[in-house]
């Protein structure tokens, strides 16, 4: 197994450097910087401009400055953050941490639901519960995320019952320990809610599918034969084999919340890391943008080195694959 984890990690690794120097080229072709508001500004003077170009190396080449800042990252210096007047690493972590509780949540909230909706879909095909969770989904796959987010907020406003937004109330402070455990959970409906049901409508489909060609495999009509129970013929053996794709599937699906989660945080007002690289982005500070996305990536490689390893663990014969 650890040969194998390593020859993963020697095929991601490159993919992380490139992810981050095409962001760092596409950064550096755009038009301005986050310095040309300083420049504009007749408080600051050129030298005071000149300091700050000298001290990130932002008067050099594009490959030196890329190598650079490679460099500082390699010794845990992510760079410092023009437009919070701080370090990078601080803004991320800050942030972080509410963007993964929200990611988890709509995680555990899919995979909960995706496995039970897609072995009823394939052991009822062709009944109405099928037919109804077919046109569930087609309709929830259409259906953008931030469409929901908009009709969750609107029939929110009627009830009163959810937070329209935000990840805590005024006086979250002054509540218990319990109080703010469901304090939080209130507010993690919605955008829970409006990341997973597009999840869940399309997993739910590619598991049906794997389960009906499994179903019909040669050696569930032989377990059929022996007499084995149907209990375990579709939860211990059909199961398994048919999950196998859906780990793959996970991988991707782990760093995928995170980025998709940018555009519901925004739009719900959630702090997480979403509605941070958008005022990096929009204000050009480079080292913030860059420490965003190298979080990204890392976690894209995190996902797929996860889902490797789940995938050795469950079919022996990807594990002990040649290179």
């Amino acid at each position: 197994m650890c040969r194998f984890i390593f020859r993963r990690l020697l095929f991601l690794l490159p993919l992380l450097l490139g992810v981050t120097f095409l962001t760092f080229f596409l950064i550096k072709i755009a038009p301005g910087d986050f310095l040309d508001s300083l420049r504009l500004n007749p408080q600051i003077s050129p030298d005071t401009v000149k300091i700050y170009e000298q001290k990130f190396h932002l008067d050099k080449p594009f490959a030196i400055q890329y190598l650079v800042w490679l460099k500082n990252v390699l010794q845990g210096d992510f760079g410092y953050s023009f437009s919070h007047k701080t370090e990078v690493f601080r803004v991320i972590t800050s942030r972080l941490f509410n963007t993964f509780i929200l990611s988890l949540s709509a995680l555990i909230f899919t995979w909960i639901f995706v496995i039970p909706l897609g072995v009823v879909s394939a052991l009822k095909k062709g009944k109405f519960i099928d037919k109804f969770l077919s046109y569930f989904s087609y309709l929830g796959i259409s259906v953008p995320s931030f469409l929901l987010a908009f009709i969750f907020l609107y029939l929110a406003t009627f009830t009163g019952w959810i937070p329209l937004g935000g990840m805590r109330s005024v006086r979250f402070d002054e509540f218990t320990f319990l109080g703010k455990i469901l304090d939080l959970g209130k507010h993690l409906i919605i955008p829970t809610l409006v990341l997973s049901i597009g999840s869940i409508c399309s997993l739910q489909r590619v598991l049906r599918a794997n389960m009906l060609e499994v179903l019909g495999s040669p050696y569930i009509l032989g377990a059929k034969a022996r007499g084995i129970s149907k209990w375990r013929i579709v939860y211990v053996h059909a199961l398994k084999n048919a999950v196998n794709p859906l780990i793959t599937i996970f991988g991707y699906q782990f760093s995928a919340l995170l980025s998709g989660a940018a555009l519901v945080e925004i739009i719900l007002g959630w702090p997480g890391l979403g509605t941070v690289m958008l005022e990096a982005v929009q204000s050009q500070d480079l080292y913030l943008v860059m420490g965003a996305i190298l979080m990204g990536g890392v976690l894209l490689v995190f996902g797929n080195l996860l889902a490797d390893i789940l995938l050795g663990i469950f079919d022996p014969r990807i594990r002990h694959e040649k290179s």
